[in-house]
This record gives C-alpha cells, structure tokens and sequence, in this order.
C-alpha cells in the first residue's frame, strides 16, 4: 500500500481514498464472500468496512498499516452482517445432506470443493474468519493476531480448532454415506 496515498487521504483527499478503495476493494469482497459464503451480505460488509474506513481514516496512527486495519473493519462488518443473517433467519449454517460420488472421475475436484465448503460452512464464524486471513488474504499468524486484535496465540488455537473442525466434518459425511450403496439418498 502505498504510505503517501494513505496520508493524503487522511488529510482529506476523496481522489486518494478512490483510489485505496479501489485497490482494496476486491480483496475485502473476496474475503467477506469466503468468510460469510454470500454475495449480497458480502458486499453489503464490504460497503460498511469501506465507509468506516473513509469516516475513521484520520484516526489511524500508522498508514502503513491501512491494509491490515481495513482487513479489521471488514471482521467487524462481517460479523454485523452475520449476526443480522442470524437475528432474521434463524441458523442456517447446517448444511443438507449431499451425496459423494463414488469413483474418482473428472468431477473428483469438484467433489472436493464441495466437501470442503461444507465443512467450511459448519465453521463458526470466529474459525472461518482466521482460515480465510490465512489461506486466502495469505496473512500469517501474527498479522491475523494484530488483524484482529487478538494474541498470536489465540490465532493459532482458533486456526487449529478450524482445521480440525473442517477435517471432523469431512470425516463424518465420508461416513455418512454407506458402503455398497448407489449414492441415492433413501427414503
């Protein structure tokens, strides 16, 4: 990121701000799309983490860390939109019954998407925040630490819980699904 931009928009500058908003606002999309697993309340959190950032960018003490700060407006917008998904609609994280196909064919990538998306969508939401800032926006520990205002330590225990979550649901639908069946659900 570009330090002298940043200044300038602290100062006031709607060009510069433009232009860090548009630098950074497909990254905070994509990672509020991973996180929330929704296009609309994603970038309903992106808009919000963006117009925080313009309203309190002259209270930032260190422009060389806009990016990571924006990352945190995002967590908070993010975690806005889901409570409200939650307050409006109930939990709907549960995600229903899929099939896996048997044999390894051509859609066999396909197939492993989906099955870590579902255990991704079992994550709460504090889990799916860290898994995201690590393997998508590619942050490592500490920046995920200092993202989120939290200890390296509790990073690296929520990271871990995640992994093992996702693994313990893609084991559970693994068994599932029995042994000799077609892949047809019964009824």
């Amino acid at each position: 990121m570009d330090r002298q931009l940043v200044i300038r928009a602290q100062e006031g500058d709607r060009a510069a701000y433009a232009e860090l908003a548009a630098g950074m606002g497909d990254r905070l999309q994509a990672v509020a799309c991973r996180m929330l697993r929704d296009a609309s309340l994603a970038e309903d959190a992106t808009q919000q983490a963006l117009l925080q950032a313009w309203t309190q960018l002259p209270k930032l003490r260190d422009p060389d860390r806009f990016e990571a700060w924006c990352y945190r407006l995002l967590v908070n917008a993010c975690h806005a939109e889901w409570r409200k998904r939650k307050r409006t609609l109930g939990d709907l994280t549960t995600p229903l019954p899929t099939v896996e196909p048997r044999a390894a064919d051509e859609f066999a990538p396909v197939a492993d998407r989906d099955m870590l998306e579902r255990g991704f969508a079992r994550l709460s939401m504090d889990h799916r925040i860290v898994v995201v800032l690590r393997y998508y926006a590619d942050l490592s520990l500490p920046e995920i630490a200092r993202t989120l205002g939290i200890r390296e330590g509790t990073a690296k225990s929520r990271l871990y819980h995640a992994l093992r979550g996702m693994r313990a649901a893609i084991e559970a639908d693994a068994r599932a699904v029995p042994e000799g069946t077609s892949g047809e659900l019964v009824r």
